[in-house]
C-alpha cells in the first residue's frame, strides 16, 4: 500500500500535473506547425522551384520488385530527402516559437525583479514614527 500511496503523491504533485498539460498543448502545437509547413510555407516553396511537392522529393537507391500481375513484392528503397526538409523547417518554427515564448516570459520576470517593493501602509509608518520618537526621548 506504501508504493501505491507514494506514487499517488508524485502524479498529482503539481510539476508533474504542469508537464503533462505542457506535453499535450506541445503536442497540439507540433500539429498546428506541422500543417503551417505543409500547407501553407512548402506549397510556394515548391511552386517556386518548379511545382515540385518537398514529400515527394526523394532518392531511390534501390527500385520496387514487382511481379507479372504489377503487384509491389519488395516496396522501393529510398532517402526521403523532401520529408526532412519539412521536418528541419517544422523545427525551426518551433524552436522560434519557443525561443520568442521564454524571451517573454524572462522578460516579463525581469519587470517584476526590478519593480520596487509597495511603499508600508501609513498606519505601520506612524507607528514607526512613534517608535522613534519614544527611543529619542528616553
Amino acid at each position: 500500500m506504501g508504493m501505491l500511496k507514494e506514487f499517488k503523491d508524485f502524479a498529482l504533485r503539481g510539476n508533474v500535473v504542469d508537464m503533462a498539460v505542457g506535453i499535450i498543448i506541445g503536442g497540439a502545437f507540433g500539429k498546428i506547425v506541422t500543417s503551417v509547413v505543409n500547407d501553407i510555407v512548402m506549397p510556394p516553396i515548391g511552386m517556386l522551384i518548379g511545382g515540385v511537392d518537398f514529400a515527394d522529393l526523394k532518392w531511390e537507391l534501390k527500385e520496387a520488385v514487382g511481379n507479372a500481375a504489377g503487384e509491389v513484392i519488395t516496396p522501393a528503397v529510398t532517402i526521403n530527402y523532401g520529408m526532412f526538409i519539412n521536418v528541419v523547417i517544422n523545427f525551426l518554427i518551433i524552436a522560434w516559437a519557443i525561443f520568442i515564448v521564454i524571451k517573454a516570459l524572462n522578460s516579463f520576470k525581469k519587470k517584476q525583479e526590478a519593480a520596487p517593493p509597495p511603499a508600508p501602509p501609513k498606519q505601520e509608518v506612524l507607528l514607526e514614527e512613534i517608535r522613534d520618537l519614544l527611543k529619542t526621548n528616553r
